[in-house]
């Protein structure tokens, strides 16, 4: 009888543990977030509605801040769609932010997907941390270390998966469920939590985002 105690007891502690590692997952709706005013960005940018097929999400060039909301450790995950044209699309995510100023990024360059340039494909995601380390200083003293290839090729108008895991030092970024990171690299500095928003550069065009998902690792 003690030994059928012991084992439902530790089931009940093994399912409350999985309870609890469940509850931590938490599903944003961008467009919900928007109606409600839970998204911030600065004057001069865009920010509105996107609708397309099964994608409702939002339509973003600058960043676009979460209100009320902070991320320090685990994983990131967001439905990315950008634009094949030259120099004109760049998407991601921003976190461990401060301000417009001051934060990491992990974005795309989805014109660069099919890239008839071989090193132009090497160039289709890319870690920063501003304003310290923006892209060019990276390329320049760090070349093919802080941006990389994708990992399965993509297409560079179509819809595609981002799982972006942040440790303690460490980012790794993969793409529609592979189990390849297309790219793994070093933080750059030591903030350890902050903001949260949807990424473009400001001087290029709208990208869009749906269904985000944010999983904290503790």
């Amino acid at each position: 009888m003690n030994n059928f105690l012991y084992r439902g007891t530790f089931f009940l502690f093994l399912l409350s543990a999985s309870l609890c590692r469940a509850q931590t997952i938490k599903n944003f709706s961008l467009e919900n977030m928007l109606k409600d005013d839970k998204l911030v960005i600065s004057p001069k940018q865009d920010l509105k509605i996107m609708k397309d097929g099964s994608y409702n999400g939002v339509s973003v060039r600058g960043i676009a801040w979460l209100t009320g909301v902070t991320f320090s450790t685990g994983s990131i995950d967001i439905d990315l769609r950008g634009r094949d044209v030259f120099q004109q699309s760049f998407l991601g995510i921003a976190f461990h932010g401060i301000d417009t100023i001051t934060y990491d990024a992990v974005y795309f360059r989805p014109f660069n997907f099919h890239s008839a340039d071989t090193l132009r494909r090497k160039h289709c995601v890319q870690y920063i941390s501003q304003p310290d380390y923006p892209w060019d200083r990276l390329r320049k003293e760090h070349p093919l270390v802080y941006e990389s290839f994708v990992t399965p090729s993509l297409a560079a108008t179509a819809w595609f998966h981002a799982h972006i895991v942040v440790g303690d030092d460490e980012i790794r970024v993969y793409v529609n469920q592979s189990e390849i990171p297309s790219l793994t690299v070093k933080k750059l500095n030591s903030r350890t939590d902050g903001l949260i928003g949807l990424w473009t550069d400001s001087l290029a065009l709208n990208g869009d985002f749906a269904n985000l998902v944010i999983t904290p690792a503790k």
